[in-house]
Order: C-alpha cells, then structure tokens, then sequence
C-alpha cells in the first residue's frame, strides 16, 4: 500500500501500482486494449496475474496536471468510493507516467444505460 501526500489525518491509503505490473497488464498499453479516451487520455482494458481484470486511466502527457493534482484526484476519488461507483484499486506514478487503476465493468458506461445508444448520422 502507498499513502498519498504527507502523512495526515485525512490522508487515504491508496495501493500503488508498479508501471511494469500495468504495462504488462495492458499488452504494453496496446492500441488494441484502449476502450475508450477523453481529455484526460486513453483508458485501456487489462488483466492483471492475479486473475482480475482492470481499467487504466493513462493520464495524457499534455493534460500539464502536476502531481500535486493527481494526488490531490486519487485522494478525493478514494474518498468517494461507494457500491454505485467503479471501484478504485489504486494509481501508478512513474516520471511522466500518471495513472489510475479501476475495477473493468465489461458491461458499458453508465450513460448508454442511462440514455440509450442512439446514432445519428446527417446526410449535409
């Protein structure tokens, strides 16, 4: 287990994941194991030795989040743990390299529940 940020009374331990566990858990972050990206980068399926598979959100190297930041998201992320919401199992730190690492739900996002899939094409 890892503690985030000096040690506080508000402080959360959150496990810390080594880059080559998550590499090699992601076929060395293959193209083909990204399910899906936004503003923060891509997030990629994996599966770790112990059997589990997970989700790892690769932070982009021009989102120019600090680490100061991204402490700051694993901490308030490991706060809000709830039986609703994806679990988080931990985050990886390596130079540049800022993740997070997520339980896999292979059963979509919440907003195709929510909402539907509904395509759209316009023919201009």
């Amino acid at each position: 287990m890892g503690s985030i940020g000096e040690r506080k009374k508000e402080d959360v331990d959150v496990p810390l994941f080594n880059f080559t566990t998550v590499a090699t858990a992601t076929n060395k972050f293959s193209p083909a194991n990204v399910i899906g990206a936004g503003g923060f980068g891509p997030v990629y399926k994996g599966h770790l030795r112990n059997g589990q598979d997970i989700a790892v959100k690769r932070l982009s190297k021009s989102s120019r989040q600090g680490l100061e930041e991204f402490k700051n998201e694993v901490v308030l992320i490991a706060k809000l743990q709830h039986k609703n919401l994806v679990k988080l199992l931990g985050y990886c730190v390596q130079g540049d390299e800022k993740m997070l690492i997520y339980e896999y739900m292979p059963n979509k996002s919440l907003d195709c529940f929510i909402f539907g899939m509904i395509l759209l094409t316009l023919n201009v």
